[in-house]
C-alpha cells in the first residue's frame, strides 16, 4: 500500500510548482494540462477559459512525490487539516528550508530546539500548506 500527498492548488499549480523548485529542489515529474486531456472531462468539470490549468502533475521533494492539480480554477486553495512534515539532515539546511518556505507565508511556530529536535519549527507557505521543518535528532 502507497499512501501520497495530492494537493489541489485551484489554479495555481504552475505556480506552486516552480516556487517548490526554487524553495525545496523540487524536480518535476509530468504536467499535464486540460487541454491534453486523452478525453473530454464530463461538463462542468472545467471552468470556461481553464484549458491551460494543470489538470495533473506530478514532482519529487527529496525521495517524495507529491502530485498537484489546479482543481476547480479559483485561484483560492484551501488546505486545511494537515501538515508536510520535511525532515532535513542538519540545521542549516533546516535554516534554509524553513526561510525559503516562509518566503510569503506566514510562521506558525519559529524554528527552534525542541525536546525532540535540534531545531523544528512550522510554517504555511504562501499557498497555506502547512509545512514542519525538523532535523532528525
Amino acid at each position: 500500500m502507497l499512501v501520497q500527498s495530492y494537493l489541489f492548488f485551484d489554479g495555481r499549480t504552475e505556480e506552486a510548482i516552480e516556487f517548490y523548485k526554487k524553495a525545496l529542489g523540487a524536480k518535476v515529474e509530468m504536467v499535464m494540462r486540460y487541454k491534453e486531456a486523452p478525453e473530454a472531462p464530463p461538463p462542468g468539470m472545467v471552468p470556461p477559459g481553464s484549458e491551460n490549468k494543470v489538470m495533473h502533475s506530478s514532482f519529487r521533494i527529496g525521495e517524495t512525490v507529491v502530485m498537484a492539480s489546479d482543481g476547480n480554477c479559483t485561484g483560492k486553495p484551501a488546505f486545511n487539516g494537515f501538515s508536510l512534515s520535511i525532515t532535513v539532515a542538519n540545521e542549516v539546511e533546516a535554516d534554509r528550508v524553513f526561510a525559503a518556505l516562509s518566503d510569503g507565508g506566514q510562521v506558525q511556530m519559529p524554528l527552534g530546539k525542541t525536546f525532540f529536535s535540534p531545531k523544528f519549527g512550522m510554517v504555511a507557505d504562501r499557498f497555506g500548506v502547512s509545512w514542519m521543518v525538523i532535523v532528525q535528532a
